[in-house]
C-alpha cells in the first residue's frame, strides 16, 4: 500500500514538474504581429518568384528580364530563412499567395511586350511599397527576435528592388506612387498598393491599407 502511495507522489510531483516547462513553451509562441509577419513575407515571396519567372518569360523590356530574374534569386533566399523560422516557431504558413496577389498574377499571364513590361513593373512597384512598409512595422512592432531579424535583413533588399523599380519606371514612362504627409501612397495616376483582408503585402490593386502598414514611411524614391 505504501509503494502505491509513493508511486502517487511521485507522479503528481512528474506532473508538477512538467507545469512550468509547459508554461514557459506557452509563453515562447510569437506574438501576432510575428506570426502575421513571417505568412505575410511567405506570401510576398511566393508573388515575387512567380512574377520574377513571368518577367524573365514575357518581358520584352531586358531590365525587366534582369529584375525578373533579381527577384527570383532573392526572394528564394529570404523564404528559404522565412520557412526555417516559421519551421522553428511552429507557425504554419500559407500555400499559395493572397487571392489579391493571384488576381495581378493572372492579369500578367494575358499580357506581353511592352504591354506587360508596364503593368509589371506597377504591380511591383505596388508590391514592394506595401513589403517595405510592413517590414518597417515588423522591426518596430515584433517581439521574437528571429523574426524581427528577418525584417532587418529583408529591408535593405526590398528598398533596393523598390529603387530599381523607379528607375525603371522612369524609363518606361510608368508612374510611380507618390506619398502623402501620413507615410501612404496618394492617387497620382496610378495603380495605389492596397492591402488584402489578410496580412499578407504583395502587387494588389484594391484600395484598402495593409493592416498596421498606415503609420510607417514609405521607402524613399532616390
Amino acid at each position: 500500500m505504501l509503494g502505491i502511495k509513493r508511486l502517487g507522489l511521485m507522479a503528481a510531483l512528474v506532473v508538477v514538474g512538467l507545469a512550468p516547462a509547459a508554461a514557459a513553451q506557452a509563453a515562447a509562441q510569437p506574438s501576432t504581429q510575428d506570426t502575421q509577419y513571417l505568412q505575410a513575407v511567405h506570401q510576398v515571396n511566393l508573388f515575387e518568384i512567380t512574377a520574377g519567372n513571368l518577367a524573365q518569360q514575357k518581358g520584352q523590356n531586358q531590365q525587366v528580364k534582369d529584375l525578373g530574374k533579381m527577384f527570383v534569386t532573392d526572394h528564394t533566399q529570404l523564404d528559404q530563412t522565412v520557412q526555417s523560422t516559421a519551421q522553428q516557431l511552429n507557425v504554419q504558413l500559407p500555400a499559395d499567395p493572397t487571392a489579391d496577389q493571384q488576381k495581378v498574377l493572372d492579369k500578367l499571364n494575358n499580357l506581353n511586350g511592352a504591354e506587360f513590361d508596364k503593368a509589371w513593373v506597377t504591380a511591383q512597384l505596388a508590391g514592394h511599397v506595401q513589403a517595405i512598409q510592413a517590414t518597417q512595422t515588423e522591426i518596430s512592432q515584433g517581439s521574437e527576435q528571429s523574426v524581427v531579424q528577418i525584417a532587418q535583413d529583408a529591408l535593405p533588399v526590398l528598398q533596393a528592388h523598390y529603387d530599381a523599380l523607379v528607375a525603371l519606371a522612369q524609363t518606361l514612362g510608368v508612374p510611380v506612387p507618390q506619398t502623402s504627409a501620413s507615410g501612404t501612397p496618394s492617387p497620382g495616376g496610378t495603380t495605389s498598393p492596397g492591402g488584402t483582408e489578410s496580412p499578407a503585402p504583395g502587387g494588389t490593386e484594391t484600395e484598402e491599407p495593409a493592416p498596421g502598414t498606415t503609420e510607417t514611411p514609405v521607402p524613399s524614391q532616390s
